[in-house]
């Protein structure tokens, strides 16, 4: 099956309503995307049409993006992108939603603070707690060098 996938560079324009279902969790929320212009007669950027789109998310991405995105933040959505047209009340209407496969901050509008989520492994054993290596290293007897850091770690 042909799937259109889009990269959507926008603004969260509402807040992530997050819901627990029968499927897993799933999260939704309004991209604007709003195109700019240089408008020459007046040598200054302009504002363009604004398009906005319902962004769907599941499972694991659904749980992180109700935790991470607020109203305004600037987001790079990816996904497959899918165009419903419906009769409501006798009037015409088209919806543009995206199957989110991967949302992050836009990184050219600000900074963002990533923390990995832990993955619960269910019945496989995990590894053994060993000590983190000293990666300090000590003055030598001149107190002008250091120790030379190690070569690889196993």
């Amino acid at each position: 099956m042909n799937e259109t996938i889009i990269c959507a560079v926008g603004n969260v324009a509402t807040q992530p309503v997050y819901r627990e279902l029968a499927t897993g969790p799933s999260a939704r929320f309004r991209l604007a995307v709003t195109s700019r212009y240089l408008d020459r007669g007046k040598n200054e950027w302009t504002d363009g049409h604004t398009n906005f789109f319902t962004v769907w998310a599941n499972r694991q991405l659904a749980t992180n993006a109700a935790g991470s995105l607020n109203v305004g933040d600037p987001v790079v959505v990816q996904g497959r992108l899918k165009v419903r047209s419906d009769v409501r009340e006798g009037q015409s209407w088209t919806s543009a939603d995206i199957d989110a496969l991967a949302i992050g901050h836009d990184l050219a509008r600000g900074t963002s603070a990533f923390r990995r989520t832990p993955r619960p492994e269910a019945g496989v054993a995990t590894a053994p707690d060993r000590p983190e290596p000293d990666w300090e290293t000590t003055p030598s007897d001149n107190g002008s060098q250091q120790a030379p850091e190690p070569a690889a770690v196993t």
